[in-house]
Protein backbone atom coordinates (compact mmCIF):
# COMPACT_ATOMS: atom_id res chain seq x y z
CA UNK A 1 0.00 0.00 0.00
CA UNK A 2 1.20 3.88 -0.96
CA UNK A 3 2.53 5.77 1.97
CA UNK A 4 -0.53 8.16 2.88
CA UNK A 5 1.86 11.16 2.28
CA UNK A 6 4.42 10.98 0.07
CA UNK A 7 6.48 13.97 -0.45
CA UNK A 8 9.32 14.37 -3.17
CA UNK A 9 11.81 17.37 -3.53
CA UNK A 10 9.66 19.69 -1.72
CA UNK A 11 10.13 23.24 -2.22
CA UNK A 12 8.66 26.62 -0.56
CA UNK A 13 9.58 29.85 -1.06
CA UNK A 14 8.13 33.47 0.04
CA UNK A 15 8.32 36.70 -1.72
CA UNK A 16 11.77 38.25 -1.44
CA UNK A 17 12.40 35.46 -2.32
CA UNK A 18 13.11 33.45 0.64
CA UNK A 19 13.57 29.66 0.90
CA UNK A 20 11.94 28.48 3.93
CA UNK A 21 11.99 24.84 2.45
CA UNK A 22 14.99 23.65 -0.05
CA UNK A 23 14.39 20.14 -1.30
CA UNK A 24 13.51 18.04 1.33
CA UNK A 25 11.63 14.35 0.78
CA UNK A 26 9.80 12.26 2.92
CA UNK A 27 6.92 9.89 3.98
CA UNK A 28 4.48 9.12 6.81
CA UNK A 29 2.73 5.41 6.63
CA UNK A 30 -0.70 4.86 7.59
CA UNK A 31 -0.70 4.32 11.52
CA UNK A 32 2.69 5.79 11.59
CA UNK A 33 4.13 8.70 14.03
CA UNK A 34 6.88 11.46 12.29
CA UNK A 35 8.08 13.85 14.11
CA UNK A 36 9.32 16.61 12.60
CA UNK A 37 12.02 18.61 14.79
CA UNK A 38 13.61 21.92 14.83
CA UNK A 39 13.98 25.38 15.64
CA UNK A 40 11.90 28.58 14.64
CA UNK A 41 13.04 29.05 11.26
CA UNK A 42 13.52 25.70 10.53
CA UNK A 43 10.61 25.26 8.02
CA UNK A 44 9.22 22.67 9.85
CA UNK A 45 5.89 24.30 10.51
CA UNK A 46 5.74 25.81 6.65
CA UNK A 47 6.38 21.86 5.77
CA UNK A 48 3.20 20.89 7.89
CA UNK A 49 0.85 23.25 6.63
CA UNK A 50 1.87 23.13 3.00
CA UNK A 51 0.62 19.24 3.31
CA UNK A 52 -3.28 21.12 3.82
CA UNK A 53 -2.30 24.11 0.85
CA UNK A 54 -1.97 26.61 3.82
CA UNK A 55 1.48 27.38 3.31
CA UNK A 56 0.78 31.18 3.62
CA UNK A 57 0.43 34.40 1.51
CA UNK A 58 3.04 34.60 -1.67
CA UNK A 59 4.43 30.97 -0.56
CA UNK A 60 5.62 29.35 -4.46
CA UNK A 61 5.31 25.87 -3.30
CA UNK A 62 7.26 23.09 -5.78
CA UNK A 63 7.37 19.56 -5.61
CA UNK A 64 8.37 16.38 -7.73
CA UNK A 65 5.68 14.72 -5.72
CA UNK A 66 3.53 16.05 -2.89
CA UNK A 67 0.56 13.43 -2.62
CA UNK A 68 -1.87 12.95 0.07
CA UNK A 69 -3.70 9.53 0.93
CA UNK A 70 -2.92 8.82 -2.95
CA UNK A 71 -4.03 12.32 -3.87
CA UNK A 72 -1.88 14.52 -6.43
CA UNK A 73 -2.11 17.84 -4.59
CA UNK A 74 0.12 19.98 -7.36
CA UNK A 75 -2.14 22.48 -8.69
CA UNK A 76 -5.04 22.28 -5.98
CA UNK A 77 -7.90 24.64 -6.22
CA UNK A 78 -9.21 26.11 -2.92
CA UNK A 79 -11.80 24.49 -3.29
CA UNK A 80 -10.36 20.98 -3.34
CA UNK A 81 -8.62 22.10 -0.48
CA UNK A 82 -11.63 22.58 1.46
CA UNK A 83 -12.76 19.21 0.37
CA UNK A 84 -9.51 17.59 1.68
CA UNK A 85 -9.50 19.47 4.93
CA UNK A 86 -10.83 18.09 8.06
CA UNK A 87 -11.51 14.42 5.92
CA UNK A 88 -8.40 13.55 4.37
CA UNK A 89 -6.20 15.75 7.37
CA UNK A 90 -6.87 17.38 10.09
CA UNK A 91 -5.01 20.47 11.67
CA UNK A 92 -4.41 20.97 15.23
CA UNK A 93 -2.12 24.38 16.04
CA UNK A 94 0.09 25.69 18.96
CA UNK A 95 -2.51 28.59 20.26
CA UNK A 96 -6.31 27.16 20.70
CA UNK A 97 -7.49 30.88 21.47
CA UNK A 98 -6.16 32.06 18.70
CA UNK A 99 -7.11 28.95 16.15
CA UNK A 100 -10.68 28.79 17.86
CA UNK A 101 -13.26 30.91 16.64
CA UNK A 102 -13.70 33.57 19.60
CA UNK A 103 -17.74 33.91 18.44
CA UNK A 104 -18.47 31.06 18.01
CA UNK A 105 -19.62 28.03 21.11
CA UNK A 106 -17.00 25.38 20.96
CA UNK A 107 -19.67 23.21 20.12
CA UNK A 108 -20.21 24.73 17.12
CA UNK A 109 -16.96 25.25 15.70
CA UNK A 110 -16.52 22.00 15.99
CA UNK A 111 -19.70 20.86 14.24
CA UNK A 112 -18.96 23.19 11.24
CA UNK A 113 -16.84 20.22 10.53
CA UNK A 114 -19.19 17.91 10.32
CA UNK A 115 -21.42 20.20 8.22
CA UNK A 116 -19.21 21.32 5.39
CA UNK A 117 -18.26 17.54 5.13
CA UNK A 118 -21.99 17.03 4.55
CA UNK A 119 -21.76 14.46 8.19
CA UNK A 120 -24.74 13.46 9.95
CA UNK A 121 -28.06 15.52 10.25
CA UNK A 122 -28.43 18.43 12.40
CA UNK A 123 -29.08 16.44 15.25
CA UNK A 124 -27.15 13.89 14.61
CA UNK A 125 -24.08 16.65 14.28
CA UNK A 126 -25.00 17.64 17.91
CA UNK A 127 -24.69 14.42 19.70
CA UNK A 128 -21.56 13.47 17.54
CA UNK A 129 -20.18 16.66 18.79
CA UNK A 130 -20.35 15.81 22.26
CA UNK A 131 -19.29 12.14 21.53
CA UNK A 132 -16.05 13.86 20.18
CA UNK A 133 -15.51 16.24 22.99
CA UNK A 134 -16.36 12.99 25.64
CA UNK A 135 -13.17 11.15 23.58
CA UNK A 136 -10.93 13.67 24.30
CA UNK A 137 -11.11 13.38 27.63
CA UNK A 138 -13.30 16.86 28.45
CA UNK A 139 -15.71 16.47 31.54
CA UNK A 140 -19.22 17.91 31.21
CA UNK A 141 -19.02 17.42 27.33
CA UNK A 142 -22.43 19.07 26.43
CA UNK A 143 -21.65 21.75 29.30
CA UNK A 144 -18.39 22.77 27.46
CA UNK A 145 -20.20 22.90 23.73
CA UNK A 146 -22.04 25.95 24.88
CA UNK A 147 -18.94 27.65 26.21
CA UNK A 148 -16.78 30.21 24.36
CA UNK A 149 -12.96 29.46 24.30
CA UNK A 150 -12.01 32.13 26.52
CA UNK A 151 -13.89 30.18 29.06
CA UNK A 152 -11.76 27.14 28.82
CA UNK A 153 -8.52 26.51 30.23
CA UNK A 154 -5.66 26.24 27.70
CA UNK A 155 -5.80 22.74 27.95
CA UNK A 156 -9.46 22.15 27.22
CA UNK A 157 -9.01 24.58 24.45
CA UNK A 158 -6.16 22.58 22.56
CA UNK A 159 -8.56 19.24 23.44
CA UNK A 160 -11.63 21.19 21.96
CA UNK A 161 -9.22 21.93 19.05
CA UNK A 162 -8.56 18.10 18.72
CA UNK A 163 -11.95 17.10 18.35
CA UNK A 164 -12.35 19.71 15.48
CA UNK A 165 -9.30 18.04 13.61
CA UNK A 166 -10.59 14.72 14.50
CA UNK A 167 -14.36 14.87 13.73
CA UNK A 168 -14.57 13.86 10.49
CA UNK A 169 -12.11 10.78 11.15
CA UNK A 170 -9.22 11.89 8.77
CA UNK A 171 -6.85 9.18 8.01
CA UNK A 172 -3.70 11.78 9.17
CA UNK A 173 -3.56 14.63 11.69
CA UNK A 174 -0.80 17.22 12.04
CA UNK A 175 -0.10 18.28 14.94
CA UNK A 176 1.95 21.54 15.06
CA UNK A 177 3.60 22.33 18.41
CA UNK A 178 0.79 21.28 20.65
CA UNK A 179 1.62 21.27 24.09
CA UNK A 180 4.18 24.37 23.39
CA UNK A 181 3.40 26.58 26.92
CA UNK A 182 1.33 24.08 28.60
CA UNK A 183 1.76 22.60 32.19
CA UNK A 184 3.59 19.53 31.88
CA UNK A 185 0.39 17.38 33.16
CA UNK A 186 -2.14 18.96 30.86
CA UNK A 187 0.81 18.19 28.52
CA UNK A 188 1.18 14.55 29.36
CA UNK A 189 -2.57 14.22 29.00
CA UNK A 190 -2.55 15.49 24.89
CA UNK A 191 0.01 13.33 24.49
CA UNK A 192 -1.74 10.29 25.52
CA UNK A 193 -4.53 11.84 23.74
CA UNK A 194 -2.54 12.02 20.37
CA UNK A 195 -1.00 8.50 21.61
CA UNK A 196 -4.96 7.27 21.27
CA UNK A 197 -5.40 8.45 17.76
CA UNK A 198 -2.29 6.99 16.73
CA UNK A 199 -3.29 3.55 18.07
CA UNK A 200 -6.89 3.57 16.73
CA UNK A 201 -4.83 3.72 13.06
CA UNK A 202 -4.42 7.22 12.40
CA UNK A 203 -1.22 8.83 11.03
CA UNK A 204 0.48 11.82 12.80
CA UNK A 205 2.81 13.94 11.81
CA UNK A 206 3.93 16.14 15.08
CA UNK A 207 5.75 19.11 14.99
CA UNK A 208 8.03 20.24 17.96
CA UNK A 209 11.08 21.63 18.94
CA UNK A 210 10.78 19.37 22.52
CA UNK A 211 12.68 16.90 21.77
CA UNK A 212 11.29 15.14 25.16
CA UNK A 213 7.89 15.31 23.45
CA UNK A 214 8.83 13.79 20.40
CA UNK A 215 10.80 10.66 22.49
CA UNK A 216 6.96 9.14 23.77
CA UNK A 217 5.48 9.37 20.60
CA UNK A 218 7.20 9.38 17.39
CA UNK A 219 8.38 6.37 15.08
CA UNK A 220 10.84 8.46 13.25
CA UNK A 221 12.19 11.83 13.57
CA UNK A 222 13.40 14.67 10.80
CA UNK A 223 15.37 16.79 12.01
CA UNK A 224 15.40 20.27 10.10
CA UNK A 225 17.38 23.25 10.14
CA UNK A 226 17.51 26.11 7.10
CA UNK A 227 14.65 24.59 5.41
CA UNK A 228 16.81 21.24 4.72
CA UNK A 229 16.43 17.51 6.89
CA UNK A 230 19.87 17.28 8.58
CA UNK A 231 19.53 13.80 9.70
CA UNK A 232 16.49 11.48 10.22
CA UNK A 233 15.89 7.99 11.18
CA UNK A 234 14.35 5.41 14.38
CA UNK A 235 13.50 7.94 17.23
CA UNK A 236 15.58 5.53 19.01
CA UNK A 237 18.72 6.03 16.86
CA UNK A 238 18.33 9.90 16.19
CA UNK A 239 18.04 10.49 20.13
CA UNK A 240 20.50 7.76 21.35
CA UNK A 241 23.30 8.28 18.53
CA UNK A 242 22.40 11.56 16.86
CA UNK A 243 24.96 11.46 13.52
CA UNK A 244 24.76 15.40 12.84
CA UNK A 245 26.69 18.14 15.30
CA UNK A 246 23.37 20.34 14.68
CA UNK A 247 21.40 16.95 16.12
CA UNK A 248 23.96 16.66 18.94
CA UNK A 249 23.59 20.31 19.86
CA UNK A 250 19.70 20.51 20.63
CA UNK A 251 19.84 17.44 22.74
CA UNK A 252 22.77 19.10 24.85
CA UNK A 253 20.20 22.12 24.95
CA UNK A 254 17.89 20.14 26.99
CA UNK A 255 18.12 20.94 30.73
CA UNK A 256 18.14 17.91 33.28
CA UNK A 257 19.71 17.57 36.64
CA UNK A 258 22.80 16.02 35.02
CA UNK A 259 23.29 19.40 33.34
CA UNK A 260 23.09 21.22 36.57
CA UNK A 261 26.87 23.45 37.00
CA UNK A 262 27.49 22.87 33.60
CA UNK A 263 27.04 24.92 30.13
CA UNK A 264 23.65 24.14 27.88
CA UNK A 265 24.77 25.70 24.91
CA UNK A 266 27.65 23.86 24.46
CA UNK A 267 28.25 20.12 23.18
CA UNK A 268 31.67 20.46 25.54
CA UNK A 269 29.56 20.61 28.61
CA UNK A 270 31.46 23.43 30.21
CA UNK A 271 31.48 24.56 33.60
CA UNK A 272 29.39 27.19 34.44
CA UNK A 273 31.83 30.17 36.41
CA UNK A 274 31.22 29.43 40.52
CA UNK A 275 28.75 31.27 42.03
CA UNK A 276 28.81 32.53 45.71
CA UNK A 277 25.41 32.07 47.84
CA UNK A 278 25.11 34.34 50.99
CA UNK A 279 22.58 31.95 53.09
CA UNK A 280 23.14 35.24 55.88
CA UNK A 281 21.98 37.70 53.48
CA UNK A 282 18.44 37.91 53.11
CA UNK A 283 17.20 39.86 50.23
CA UNK A 284 13.82 39.05 49.58
CA UNK A 285 11.54 37.74 52.69
CA UNK A 286 7.92 37.17 52.41
CA UNK A 287 5.60 35.96 55.27
CA UNK A 288 1.95 34.60 55.44
CA UNK A 289 0.91 35.89 52.05
CA UNK A 290 -2.95 35.75 51.54
CA UNK A 291 -4.56 36.87 47.77
CA UNK A 292 -8.21 36.26 46.72
CA UNK A 293 -9.43 36.59 43.04
CA UNK A 294 -13.09 36.39 44.08
CA UNK A 295 -14.10 33.52 45.84
CA UNK A 296 -10.58 31.62 44.63
CA UNK A 297 -7.84 31.62 46.73
CA UNK A 298 -4.63 32.72 44.45
CA UNK A 299 -2.30 33.06 47.00
CA UNK A 300 -2.60 30.88 50.61
CA UNK A 301 -0.37 31.14 53.45
CA UNK A 302 2.72 31.66 51.38
CA UNK A 303 5.96 32.30 52.99
CA UNK A 304 9.51 31.98 51.64
CA UNK A 305 12.94 34.09 52.02
CA UNK A 306 15.20 34.62 49.12
CA UNK A 307 19.59 34.81 49.62
CA UNK A 308 21.96 36.64 47.86
CA UNK A 309 22.99 34.96 44.81
CA UNK A 310 20.46 32.05 45.18
CA UNK A 311 18.26 31.05 42.94
CA UNK A 312 14.86 30.02 43.80
CA UNK A 313 12.20 28.22 41.60
CA UNK A 314 8.23 28.48 41.56
CA UNK A 315 6.91 25.19 40.14
CA UNK A 316 2.98 24.36 39.48
CA UNK A 317 0.32 24.12 37.04
CA UNK A 318 -1.88 27.34 35.75
CA UNK A 319 -3.73 28.83 38.50
CA UNK A 320 -1.39 27.23 40.77
CA UNK A 321 -0.78 31.46 42.40
CA UNK A 322 3.22 31.24 41.13
CA UNK A 323 2.38 34.57 38.83
CA UNK A 324 0.32 36.22 41.51
CA UNK A 325 3.13 35.42 43.60
CA UNK A 326 5.60 37.53 41.24
CA UNK A 327 3.04 40.51 41.15
CA UNK A 328 3.17 40.78 44.85
CA UNK A 329 7.37 40.29 45.14
CA UNK A 330 7.18 42.65 42.32
CA UNK A 331 5.33 45.32 44.29
CA UNK A 332 2.82 45.07 41.44
CA UNK A 333 0.08 43.90 43.62
CA UNK A 334 -0.69 44.54 46.94
CA UNK A 335 -1.19 41.20 49.49
CA UNK A 336 -4.36 41.04 50.91
CA UNK A 337 -2.83 39.80 54.53
CA UNK A 338 1.14 39.05 54.99
CA UNK A 339 4.20 41.26 54.36
CA UNK A 340 7.04 41.04 51.69
CA UNK A 341 10.37 42.63 53.28
CA UNK A 342 13.05 44.03 50.74
CA UNK A 343 16.48 43.66 52.48
CA UNK A 344 15.22 45.37 55.93
CA UNK A 345 13.29 47.56 54.08
CA UNK A 346 9.47 46.92 54.26
CA UNK A 347 8.31 46.24 50.63
CA UNK A 348 4.54 45.60 50.84
CA UNK A 349 2.06 47.72 52.28
CA UNK A 350 3.88 51.01 51.61
CA UNK A 351 2.78 53.82 49.59
CA UNK A 352 4.26 54.03 46.15
CA UNK A 353 6.49 57.27 46.97
CA UNK A 354 8.29 54.80 49.45
CA UNK A 355 8.44 52.41 47.49
CA UNK A 356 9.76 53.94 43.96
CA UNK A 357 13.52 54.51 45.36
CA UNK A 358 13.57 51.16 46.20
CA UNK A 359 12.43 49.72 42.80
CA UNK A 360 16.11 49.61 41.05
CA UNK A 361 16.25 46.35 43.65
CA UNK A 362 13.81 44.61 42.19
CA UNK A 363 13.41 44.06 38.47
CA UNK A 364 11.52 41.23 35.98
CA UNK A 365 12.05 39.18 32.98
CA UNK A 366 8.73 38.42 31.60
CA UNK A 367 7.76 35.15 29.17
CA UNK A 368 7.21 37.76 26.36
CA UNK A 369 9.37 40.99 25.86
CA UNK A 370 7.91 42.21 23.06
CA UNK A 371 4.04 42.24 24.77
CA UNK A 372 6.03 44.16 27.52
CA UNK A 373 8.05 46.32 25.67
CA UNK A 374 6.98 50.36 24.03
CA UNK A 375 7.15 49.12 20.53
CA UNK A 376 8.12 52.84 19.62
CA UNK A 377 10.93 52.43 21.70
CA UNK A 378 14.43 51.97 19.80
CA UNK A 379 16.85 49.09 21.85
CA UNK A 380 18.79 52.13 23.34
CA UNK A 381 15.44 53.78 24.77
CA UNK A 382 14.40 50.08 26.26
CA UNK A 383 17.50 49.39 27.99
CA UNK A 384 18.34 53.37 28.95
CA UNK A 385 14.87 53.72 30.38
CA UNK A 386 15.48 52.30 33.83
CA UNK A 387 19.18 53.35 34.12
CA UNK A 388 18.10 57.27 34.92
CA UNK A 389 21.46 58.44 32.85
CA UNK A 390 21.77 61.23 30.26
CA UNK A 391 24.20 61.83 27.20
CA UNK A 392 27.49 60.15 26.20
CA UNK A 393 27.44 57.59 29.14
CA UNK A 394 23.64 56.61 29.20
CA UNK A 395 25.21 55.90 25.47
CA UNK A 396 28.24 54.01 26.58
CA UNK A 397 25.95 52.30 29.41
CA UNK A 398 23.55 50.73 27.44
CA UNK A 399 26.75 49.31 24.67
CA UNK A 400 28.49 47.87 28.12
CA UNK A 401 24.77 46.24 29.21
CA UNK A 402 24.23 44.67 25.17
CA UNK A 403 27.83 43.93 25.02
CA UNK A 404 27.21 41.47 28.22
CA UNK A 405 24.56 39.71 27.20
CA UNK A 406 25.88 39.24 23.47
CA UNK A 407 24.42 42.08 21.71
CA UNK A 408 26.14 45.17 20.45
CA UNK A 409 26.07 48.51 19.34
CA UNK A 410 24.66 47.57 15.71
CA UNK A 411 21.32 46.88 18.20
CA UNK A 412 20.95 50.31 19.00
CA UNK A 413 18.66 51.24 16.69
CA UNK A 414 16.38 48.30 15.97
CA UNK A 415 12.90 48.11 17.42
CA UNK A 416 11.21 45.04 18.95
CA UNK A 417 9.83 43.84 16.00
CA UNK A 418 13.20 44.04 13.98
CA UNK A 419 14.79 41.20 16.74
CA UNK A 420 14.25 37.52 17.10
CA UNK A 421 12.69 35.85 19.95
CA UNK A 422 15.97 35.02 21.45
CA UNK A 423 17.36 38.68 20.53
CA UNK A 424 14.23 40.15 22.13
CA UNK A 425 14.95 38.53 25.49
CA UNK A 426 18.68 39.31 25.84
CA UNK A 427 17.41 42.84 25.64
CA UNK A 428 15.00 42.46 28.32
CA UNK A 429 17.77 40.64 30.61
CA UNK A 430 20.10 43.61 29.54
CA UNK A 431 17.33 46.01 30.37
CA UNK A 432 16.74 43.75 33.77
CA UNK A 433 20.66 44.12 35.19
CA UNK A 434 21.11 47.31 34.14
CA UNK A 435 20.24 48.82 38.33
CA UNK A 436 22.17 46.10 39.08
CA UNK A 437 19.14 44.93 41.22
CA UNK A 438 19.63 42.53 44.52
CA UNK A 439 16.48 40.47 42.67
CA UNK A 440 15.34 39.11 39.76
CA UNK A 441 11.88 38.03 39.03
CA UNK A 442 11.86 35.63 35.77
CA UNK A 443 8.64 34.78 35.36
CA UNK A 444 8.35 31.95 32.59
CA UNK A 445 11.27 33.48 30.83
CA UNK A 446 12.28 30.58 28.40
CA UNK A 447 8.92 28.72 27.89
CA UNK A 448 8.49 30.38 24.21
CA UNK A 449 11.79 29.70 23.16
CA UNK A 450 13.74 27.28 21.30
CA UNK A 451 15.82 24.31 23.21
CA UNK A 452 18.67 26.32 21.72
CA UNK A 453 17.99 30.12 22.52
CA UNK A 454 16.83 28.98 26.03
CA UNK A 455 20.19 27.00 26.39
CA UNK A 456 21.74 30.37 25.71
CA UNK A 457 19.49 32.29 27.65
CA UNK A 458 19.90 29.71 30.45
CA UNK A 459 23.51 30.18 30.24
CA UNK A 460 23.68 33.95 30.01
CA UNK A 461 21.50 34.61 33.62
CA UNK A 462 23.77 31.87 35.08
CA UNK A 463 26.88 34.10 34.14
CA UNK A 464 25.59 37.45 35.15
CA UNK A 465 24.02 35.65 38.76
CA UNK A 466 27.84 34.57 39.15
CA UNK A 467 29.33 37.85 38.07
CA UNK A 468 26.76 39.94 40.21
CA UNK A 469 25.61 37.74 42.89
CA UNK A 470 21.94 38.58 41.84
CA UNK A 471 18.95 36.67 43.78
CA UNK A 472 16.82 34.65 41.13
CA UNK A 473 13.17 34.25 41.90
CA UNK A 474 12.35 31.55 38.72
CA UNK A 475 8.99 30.93 37.75
CA UNK A 476 8.49 28.10 35.60
CA UNK A 477 6.20 25.09 34.61
CA UNK A 478 9.52 23.64 33.18
CA UNK A 479 10.77 21.29 36.06
CA UNK A 480 13.75 20.36 34.32
CA UNK A 481 14.61 23.85 33.50
CA UNK A 482 13.69 24.34 37.36
CA UNK A 483 16.43 21.53 38.42
CA UNK A 484 19.09 22.67 36.05
CA UNK A 485 19.17 26.07 37.28
CA UNK A 486 17.54 26.05 40.70
CA UNK A 487 19.20 25.93 44.70
CA UNK A 488 15.73 25.35 45.99
CA UNK A 489 11.99 24.78 45.01
CA UNK A 490 8.73 25.62 45.75
CA UNK A 491 5.88 23.51 44.77
CA UNK A 492 2.31 25.49 44.61
CA UNK A 493 -1.11 23.94 43.87
CA UNK A 494 -4.08 25.69 44.42
CA UNK A 495 -2.68 29.18 46.01
CA UNK A 496 -0.63 26.69 48.81
CA UNK A 497 2.66 26.08 48.52
CA UNK A 498 2.42 22.11 49.32
CA UNK A 499 6.20 20.88 49.00
CA UNK A 500 9.50 22.88 49.67
CA UNK A 501 13.39 22.46 49.90
CA UNK A 502 16.93 21.87 48.31
CA UNK A 503 15.63 21.19 44.32
CA UNK A 504 17.54 17.77 44.21
CA UNK A 505 15.90 16.57 47.11
CA UNK A 506 12.49 17.37 46.56
CA UNK A 507 12.39 15.70 43.00
CA UNK A 508 14.66 13.47 43.97
CA UNK A 509 12.38 11.91 46.61
CA UNK A 510 9.30 13.86 46.53
CA UNK A 511 6.81 13.44 49.60
CA UNK A 512 3.78 15.64 48.74
CA UNK A 513 1.50 13.66 45.69
CA UNK A 514 0.95 16.54 43.74
CA UNK A 515 4.85 16.86 43.89
CA UNK A 516 4.80 13.01 42.46
CA UNK A 517 2.48 13.61 39.84
CA UNK A 518 4.51 16.46 38.68
CA UNK A 519 7.77 14.79 38.28
CA UNK A 520 5.45 11.51 36.55
CA UNK A 521 4.11 13.62 33.71
CA UNK A 522 7.34 15.27 32.98
CA UNK A 523 8.61 13.62 29.44
CA UNK A 524 12.31 12.44 29.30
CA UNK A 525 14.49 12.06 26.36
CA UNK A 526 15.17 8.38 26.52
CA UNK A 527 12.34 6.48 23.80
CA UNK A 528 11.66 3.58 25.75
CA UNK A 529 11.31 5.09 28.99
CA UNK A 530 9.03 7.49 27.56
CA UNK A 531 6.50 5.77 25.71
Amino acid sequence: MAPLVEVDNLRVTFPGPVPAVRGISFTVERGECVAIVGESGSGKSVTARTLVGLAGPGADVRADALRLDGRDTAGFTDRQWRRLRGRVAGLVLQDALVSLDPLNPVGREIGEVLRAHGIGTPGEREARVAALLEAVHVPDPAERARQYPHQLSGGLRQRALIASAIAADPPLLIADEPTTALDVTVQAQLLRLLAERRAAGSALLLVSHDLAVVAGIADRVLVMRDGVIVEQGPTSEVLNAPRHEYTRLLLAAVPTAASKGLRLSSTAREPLPPRAVDAERIVLRAEGLHHHYGDRHVVDDVGFTLARGETLGVVGESGSGKTTLARIALGLLEPEAGTVHLGDALWSGVPERRRRPLRRRVQVIAQDPRSSFDPRYTVEQLVAEPLGLRGPARRDRVVELLERVGLGPAHLRRHPRELSGGQRQRVAIARAVGPRPDVLVCDEPVSALDVSIQAQVLDLLAELQAADGTALLFISHDLGVVHHLADRVLVMHDGRVVEQGAVGSVFDHPVHDYTKTLLAAVPTLEPEAAR
